[in-house]
């Protein structure tokens, strides 16, 4: 009988700060880039207007993981997480399971990193502003990402308790409104992409706007033609045109593959980044299993140093 560390909320948090998961999505994206990690496309089975469930494989760096993982943005009324699931890890040689983590930290985590990291790649140099839209736990974490980086930043979001409750958790600040927010240097956006926040015109020079909300079908945080006018960046072209904020502006003929840039390729110095102070920058996210796995391993380094309960498997 083999024992099967099993890692909660709790234990992600612990193992994995922000700024080590930052540095482990920028390797992973990497990774993927030079071809050294491999992800083969994310399965949705939809539920809709309730909400999804998301089966994401990935195989890399010795291992191999599957996230089984939920978005139901109407559970916050009911006083029910957005996301849960369980993320498996399995060795890749043997094929032995060797942990069980719990998803709804991970992804939250890797959505800060992945939101920052994509900020402070393509905003510029010189950005003074930082505000993230949404204090859910995505947006927290995000906002978290951005403090322990040593940048202030404010949040907003529909909720403005749960906005002042987050920001005097993270020592942040609020901002007066939501074009306060939108108008900052560095935008992150995290809301169930059911509202457009960004019309046509609302994007300034220079500005960057990591996307994180719009992450399936019919979603969207921005309109297509203010997006298309954009330098657009993504984490996987397959994923972002069908599920993600360039799905529309692919249907509308507005953008297609060529005029998009994945932010992997930008951090391997196998693609330009910004290419001027006024240019406006855009990252279409959709969440990628290698950022899972790059957490996931992250956690798995600290597997001694944690006390953590165990499943046990014949």
């Amino acid at each position: 009988m083999s024992a099967v560390p099993v890692f909660t909320r709790r234990h992600v948090e612990e193992a994995v700060s922000p700024l080590r998961a930052l540095e482990a999505v920028r390797d992973a994206f990497v990774a993927h880039a030079r071809g050294e990690w491999s992800m083969p496309p994310k399965v949705y089975v939809t539920n809709y207007p309730a909400g999804d469930f998301r089966a994401m494989p990935a195989l890399g760096a010795g291992h191999a993981l599957l996230k089984w993982v939920t978005s139901f943005p109407g559970n916050s009324g009911r006083g029910l997480p957005t996301v849960t699931g369980v993320v498996l890890v399995s060795n890749a040689d043997t094929g032995e399971l060797e942990a069980v983590l719990d998803a709804g930290s991970i992804t939250a985590l890797r959505t800060g990193a992945a939101a920052v990291l994509a900020a402070e790649t393509l905003g510029r140099p010189d950005a003074g502003t930082a505000a993230v839209v949404g204090a859910g736990v995505n947006g927290s974490a995000a906002a978290r990402t951005f403090v322990a980086r040593g940048r202030a930043v404010s949040l907003w979001d529909v909720d403005a308790e749960r906005a002042r409750r987050v920001a005097d958790e993270l020592g942040a600040a609020v901002a007066p409104s939501l074009e306060d927010a939108l108008a900052a240097d560095l935008v992150v956006t995290v809301t169930p992409g059911h509202e457009l926040l960004l019309a046509d015109g609302a994007l300034q020079p220079g500005q960057h706007v990591s996307l994180m909300g719009a992450d399936g079908p019919g979603k969207a945080e921005i309109a297509a033609t203010e997006l298309a006018r954009t330098h657009v960046f993504c984490d996987d072209w397959e994923q972002a045109s069908h599920g993600g904020e360039l799905a529309a502006a692919v249907v509308a003929g507005l953008v297609s593959e060529q005029d998009v840039t994945r932010l992997g390729d930008v951090l391997d110095d196998s693609s330009a980044g910004r290419r001027g102070a006024d240019e406006i920058t855009t990252f279409d996210s959709t969440g990628l299993a290698i950022q899972d796995l790059a957490i996931a391993t992250a956690a798995l380094e600290r597997v001694g140093e944690l006390e953590l309960p165990s499943l046990l498997l014949d």
